[in-house]
């Protein structure tokens, strides 16, 4: 009788795995829900279209997206024609006072960057869109641009992809 209970028992665990390993969504360890058929993914290199964005943002932006997307999923990372695919432009970089103060002086900047992507997905086109995200951060009016920039950027730069992927991957 005990051998047919651990037969049994061992049925019912192959039973679940099995049933559980054909549910067609699947997750990633961040809990982005990513087609099961889609095994690559691209980003392609994001153009500078603002006139006052350092030069060198296009190429900082195009990797920080790669990088989240590859260290997120457990999709390939292509070049081009993935089966998920990233591409777009940065078309806003402007810095702007804000909290004035009572001597009509800013109490502080704001650098906003604006990011226009567009995203296909080539085994659900309702997951498409095409969207700009805008992020900014502050810094005091004491400070300049230059000694502060790289650090607004980076800090700019995984807010930006971080709502890009959770359009992308959590339809949020």
């Amino acid at each position: 009788m005990s051998n047919f209970k651990t037969s049994f028992g061992f049925f019912w665990i192959i039973a679940a795995f099995v049933v559980l390993s054909s549910c067609k969504p699947r997750i990633s360890l961040s809990g982005a829900s990513i087609p099961a058929e889609a095994k690559t993914v691209s980003v392609a290199f994001f153009t500078n279209n603002s006139s006052l964005a350092p030069p060198s943002l296009s190429q900082i932006f195009t990797e920080k997206l790669r990088d989240v997307v590859s260290q997120q999923t457990n999709l390939a990372l292509m070049k081009q024609n993935g089966d998920l695919n990233f591409e777009g432009a940065i078309v806003d970089y402007n810095v702007a006072p804000v909290a004035i103060q009572a001597s009509d002086k800013a109490g502080s900047n704001r650098l906003t960057i604006a990011v226009s992507v567009k995203y296909f997905n080539k085994f659900d086109e309702t997951k498409n869109f095409e969207q700009t995200f805008s992020r900014f951060a502050d810094y005091p009016s004491s400070a300049s641009l230059s000694s502060k920039e790289s650090e607004l950027i980076q800090e700019i730069n995984r807010q930006l992809t971080e709502d890009i992927f959770n359009k992308a991957f959590n339809n949020w």
